[in-house]
């Protein structure tokens, strides 16, 4: 009896040993408890004018900002003239000003699914659950031709600033994403609204063959390929 009192004793220490070990932060990080730190509007003894807060240097910009490439970074070109509103006239890229790749589509895509296809529907269209719930101002189709017709950089300064209910998306999605985003876009419209004419002469033919036929209930891939050689 005494042996088993023991070691339920000793099980107790080890287990409280362990608790406090966890519970203690200066083992896992000794300087996390020595590191002097400054408080937020506190008064500073390592700087001469004694703030701890200081703006960047005057010029500064983050390291992966793009610089001096407006068309990129915005989708704009140098305005126009002064309208009569007093504004000037926006003048904005129309074609994208990166690569358009199969893996660059494919970005835009999954980022698309991820940040417009809730409301615009992951055709474009504007079908979608969200649309459904909002009857006073549903999210617009993107497929319409008014949008067909906007110039690549002006859907790129919506995705970038936002539009009307729709909120600003430059800190979910970087440079390139946006313009990911934009050619996906634009292969959507392309795939709705295109006619026939529009298809290259050698896809037409695969537009005109009947569909192949599905395999029957019940038979296998080596079935169909015996059918089908």
């Amino acid at each position: 009896m005494s042996a088993r009192r023991s070691l339920a004793m000793l099980a107790v220490a080890v287990a409280s040993a362990v608790s406090a070990a966890a519970c203690d932060e200066n083992i896992l990080d000794p300087m996390a408890d020595r590191q002097p730190r400054a408080g937020r509007y506190k008064e500073s003894a390592f700087y001469d004018d004694g703030l701890s807060m200081h703006a960047p240097p005057e010029g500064t910009v983050p390291r992966e900002r793009i610089t001096q490439n407006a068309p990129l970074t915005t989708g704009r070109l140098p305005d126009g003239p002064v309208q009569a509103n007093g504004e000037p006239l926006p003048i904005y890229v129309t074609a994208i000003p990166l690569p358009v790749t199969r893996p660059f589509l494919e970005l835009g895509r999954k980022r698309f699914d991820i940040t417009c296809a809730t409301c615009h529907g992951p055709l474009g269209d504007g079908n979608s659950i969200v649309a459904t719930q909002m009857s006073l101002r549903p999210p617009p189709s993107l497929i319409a031709q008014k949008y067909v017709e906007k110039p690549s950089g002006y859907l790129f300064e919506v995705a970038t600033k936002g539009f009307g209910l729709m909120a600003s998306y430059a800190a979910e999605l970087d440079v390139q994403e946006r313009w990911a985003v934009v050619a996906y876009l634009r292969a959507l419209q392309l795939a709705q609204t295109a006619s026939v004419d529009q298809v290259p002469p050698e896809k037409r033919a695969e537009l005109d063959a009947p569909p192949a036929a599905l395999p029957h209930e019940g038979t296998t891939n080596e079935d169909t390929k015996k059918e089908h050689p």
